[in-house]
């Protein structure tokens, strides 16, 4: 009888399941999942190779059969595998293209993020400065004002919830849903990113003048004035 413990046993290619190495256990299922992806990406298994059965499956990674089963649903759902009844699972896809980008964004390095989210904000800038509406810059300059006053309450929860509802709004005045829905899949991940990185309002209190200047471009419908700032905030890492 297999008993779940607070370690893990993962491989990197379906060679190395004799000689597993251990890591700390985080949410069994997810870490199965995330190495049995490593797996598939790094060449370990092969488009339509038959995964081990879950009972070596379960040896292997030390773990119990529901949470094997939940790791290969979690890759099913993201189509790097395919469960047929009776048969056994195989893997569908090796490249990673029909992962779904939010499960993509929660394996991306920071930096890759950071660098993908700072052309997202600067081409947004811009278009929104091409593209808003008398409404927009109404709900932004609101934002801006609840953004003031959670700065100086030094609330660092309303802080952060302001500085994401800026540049989803922002996002949205650029008239482009592709691109609005592409920074709010971004927003989802900075959240988290930003209670790590800031334990008071300081940077949002440092920042605002910054912001203020960039509002002030989309208003003028300045989109160089927007671009400049958005790169400018960017560019030391907001």
């Amino acid at each position: 009888m297999i008993v779940e413990s607070n370690y893990l046993y993962i491989y990197k290619t379906s060679d190395d399941m004799m000689n597993p190495s251990i890591v700390q256990r985080k949410s069994l299922a997810d870490e199965v999942a995330a190495h049995l992806q490593d797996s598939i990406l790094s060449g370990g298994f092969k488009i339509n190779q038959k995964l081990p059965v879950e009972a070596d499956l379960m040896r292997n990674f030390g773990v119990g059969r529901s949470t094997i089963r939940e790791a290969v649903k979690i890759l099913a759902n993201s189509g790097f595998l395919r469960v047929k009844q009776g048969i056994g699972t195989f893997v569908d896809d090796t490249s990673g293209i029909n992962e779904p980008i939010t499960h993509r964004l929660k394996r991306a390095r920071i930096e890759d993020i950071a660098e993908v989210r700072q052309i997202l904000e600067l081409k947004i800038a811009e278009k929104a400065a091409l593209n808003r509406t008398g409404n927009d810059i109404s709900k932004l300059q609101h934002c801006l004002d609840k953004w003031i006053k959670a700065a100086n309450d030094d609330s660092l929860n309303e802080c952060v919830d302001a500085y994401l509802n800026f540049h989803i709004l922002l996002a949205e005045a650029a008239k482009n849903d592709i691109l609005a829905d592409l920074y709010k899949l971004f927003a989802l991940q900075l959240k988290s990113e930003l209670f790590n990185k800031y334990e008071d309002t300081s940077f949002f209190k440092d920042t605002l003048e910054q912001y203020k200047n960039l509002l002030d471009g989309v208003l003028r419908q300045d989109a160089k004035k927007a671009w400049y700032w958005s790169a400018k905030i960017t560019g030391n890492g907001n």
